[in-house]
């Protein structure tokens, strides 16, 4: 039985985690934190996933609790991932982490530290969305030069990092396919007289509104067609299941760091 604790697991992903937990075999809930005064410590974990009592008190001190786990489910802020990785690799514990928003100096230390430990870090745990990257290396590949890269993002209007952590992936693995260097094509923003579009240009927009989930759709622009690959999130679930799926998965590998393409076997 593999033994686990979920950070900021009074958040929409947390009791979303929770529950997927609570009906997943194999796997338990030992542990759940909050950020420092947060009106949920003390709270029972169980009861605000809704799935009743479960007698686990959330904590705001995760070093208290980590002894008992075999791995940490991480979904919340790219300061707090950082401290709970840390807590992790003092304790030699496997950790999960879909927080997106991480700047270069933090996946370095990420990368550092998980040199020490077993980490899975993925800006998606979606089997969908992971299936979409390996299914746009390989058109990349196929329609070469020849087509204008599009992507568009669009999220609820919570969402604190832009564009998403899964686009940002996307437009790497698009510019890696077609020889490019990401930071010197990749286009943002548009607006006013800009002239023509440059033929080696990755467009990455952006849209928030509302209480979106998550939608991601990448346009090979042609001349005289255009291909389109979307994928659409209904619900905070597929992110859970497959954050769950990677803790079963990361707890016997050996030390290092992984991705959601590695936990699949898709690559």
């Amino acid at each position: 039985m593999i033994k686990v604790i979920v950070t900021g697991a009074a958040g929409k992903m947390g009791c979303r985690i929770i529950n997927i937990i609570n009906e997943t075999e194999g796997i338990k809930l030992v542990g759940a934190t909050e950020k420092r005064g947060s009106k949920f410590i003390g709270k029972d974990s169980g009861e605000l996933a809704g799935i009743g009592k479960n007698n686990i008190s959330i904590s705001d001190d995760i070093t208290e609790i980590i002894k008992g786990c075999d791995v940490i489910i991480d979904f919340t802020s790219p300061a707090s991932s950082l401290e709970h990785l840390y807590a992790a690799a003092e304790e030699k514990k496997a950790i999960v982490i879909g927080t997106t928003g991480f700047s270069d100096e933090h996946l370095k230390k990420i990368k550092d530290l998980s040199k020490e430990i077993r980490c899975v870090l993925s800006p998606n745990m979606s089997v969908g969305v992971n299936v979409m990257f390996k299914v746009l290396r390989d058109m990349a590949k196929i329609l070469g030069d020849e087509y204008d890269i599009e992507i568009i993002e669009a999220h609820h209007r919570l969402k604190k990092d832009a564009p998403s952590g899964t686009a940002i992936r996307m437009a790497e693995i698009l510019a890696d396919s077609v020889n490019r260097d990401l930071s010197k094509v990749g286009v943002y923003a548009r607006k006013g007289v800009i002239g023509e579009r440059k033929k080696e240009e990755i467009g990455i927009q952006t849209i928030r509104a509302g209480d979106i989930v998550g939608e991601h759709t990448v346009m090979f622009g042609g001349l005289g067609e255009r291909l389109e690959i979307t994928h659409k999130a209904q619900s905070r679930d597929n992110f859970a299941r497959g954050a769950v799926k990677a803790a079963l998965w990361i707890v016997d590998r050996p030390h290092g760091i992984y991705d959601m393409q590695d936990v699949l076997e898709l690559r």
